[in-house]
């Protein structure tokens, strides 16, 4: 066994930086064993070098990040600061000066995730980041090792715990949007502003990340549809309940089924209570995979959090350890298909509408000539009417994007329609 120390270089000590510091303590021997040689801590980057870390020699604490990663003798650096900069030009930096990199930073690798594949390649070295999608559940490595002889036709899933959670409440309690935030809030699952969760940006980027892997293909943040979830009501909860249904944020991943081109979309769903991510509870994560030859497949767990997202940290460090001292790297950018990225126009799938119109007669014909007119094909129709108002719920066949962007259009301009109160995609059937 190597007796000198593989030294890490760590970026970052906050919940998850942390955690790192620790289980690379309490675990030392163990990582020993499994990695055949050492590993040590050799500095630790922060803003805020006062702060007091428990277990952390004072000694290895750093405001100069840029100092730490030129180093000649650090092997592997571990970045868990998030952002883009000074991200990105740390990590670049490391490779520039023979280290390998781990990361849990999604937004960095979905907006320029070739270029710092491009920059490992160039100086051989690894970039792994499988912390930066779903916490602890191993997905990146299945993806784009275990799956790599198959052909990946469709990624679903949830992957933000946050928009889960409160989603899951207003399921379960019938409590309103604002009500479950709160709730997520006082216990910690939400952030003091929860944009990134609640209007999907998260979602986004690790769908990016997940599509890229999957099709073989460049996905960047841009590429990806996003709408958030603050516009789902009770009342959109009771109608999913009346069609066997609940409410899923998802990020959703499609090869086309001419397998030319791919899409990637996070939005609210409705999805059939038989489907297995309607079961996902809480600030829980689980992603389904569809493939060719493996058919079905669901990796489920808790998706962030210090603990969690810690253990995906290690098991790549594990991994860049082992190929370190092999000499060897793993897999980098497999994005040899280059397929092109399709808009969402182009998406098909069934849809929910409800509508709020007069309660008088030919209205529900008016309604339905406008479907016809744009090509959509309805399923079924409810209507419910008092004291001239009504409301009218079409559920769709499958149909495009553009298709019912188009519908929805056309309805908002009829006399008889007083609003569109939701629009909510039907998917998982």
């Amino acid at each position: 066994m190597r007796t000198r120390p593989l030294k890490v270089a760590l970026l970052g000590c906050g919940v998850v930086g942390s955690e790192v510091a620790r289980i690379m303590t309490t675990h030392a021997d163990d990582l020993t064993a499994r990695i055949g040689a050492p590993v040590e801590l050799a500095g630790v980057a922060v803003r805020r070098p006062d702060r007091v870390r428990e277990g952390i020699d004072p000694s290895l604490v750093t405001t100069d990040a840029t100092a730490l990663v030129k180093r000649g003798d650090i092997d592997v650096v571990v970045e868990v600061i998030g952002g883009i900069e000074p991200a990105r030009t740390l990590i670049t930096t490391a490779f520039e000066h023979g280290a390998s990199v781990v990361s849990a930073n999604k937004a960095l690798l979905a907006q320029d995730g070739a270029a710092l594949h491009a920059a490992a390649e160039e100086h051989g070295r690894d970039l792994y980041y499988e912390a930066a999608v779903a916490g602890a559940i191993p997905l990146i490595r299945p993806l784009r090792e275990s799956l790599a002889g198959d052909k990946i036709n469709r990624v679903m899933g949830i992957v933000n715990g946050t928009t889960n959670f409160i989603l899951d409440k207003m399921d379960s309690t019938g409590a309103g949007y604002q009500e479950a935030l709160d709730e997520a809030t006082a216990l910690g699952y939400a952030e003091a502003d929860p944009t990134a969760d609640v209007e999907g940006f998260d979602a986004a980027a690790k769908a990016a990340i997940l599509a890229g892997i999957a099709f073989h293909t460049r996905v960047r943040f841009d590429d990806v549809y996003r709408e958030g979830m603050t516009e789902v009501t009770a009342a959109d909860f009771a109608s999913a309940k009346e069609m066997g249904c609940t409410i899923k944020l998802l990020a959703i991943c499609e090869r086309a089924e001419d397998g030319g081109s791919v899409t990637a979309r996070v939005h609210p769903a409705m999805i059939p209570l038989s489907h297995p991510l309607a079961s996902v509870r809480g600030a829980y994560n689980a992603v389904f995979v569809e493939s060719d030859a493996a058919g079905q497949l669901m990796f489920y767990g808790p998706g962030a959090g210090g603990s969690p997202t810690a253990s995906a940290v290690l098991g790549d460090l594990v991994a860049v350890c082992r190929n370190r001292l092999s000499g060897a790297t793993g897999p980098g950018e497999s994005a040899y298909a280059a397929l092109p990225v399709s808009p969402m126009g182009d998406v098909v799938t069934r849809y929910h509408i409800s509508l709020d119109v007069a309660d008088k007669p030919g209205v529900l014909a008016q309604v339905a000539t406008v479907f016809a007119e744009h090509g959509v094909s309805i399923d079924t129709v409810r209507q419910q009417g008092k004291d001239g108002e009504a409301s009218l719920v079409v559920v769709t066949h499958r149909a495009s994007d553009a298709a019912l962007t188009g519908t929805v259009e056309a309805l908002r301009k009829l006399d008889t329609v007083r609003g569109v109160a939701s629009i909510m995609r039907v998917e998982g059937e």
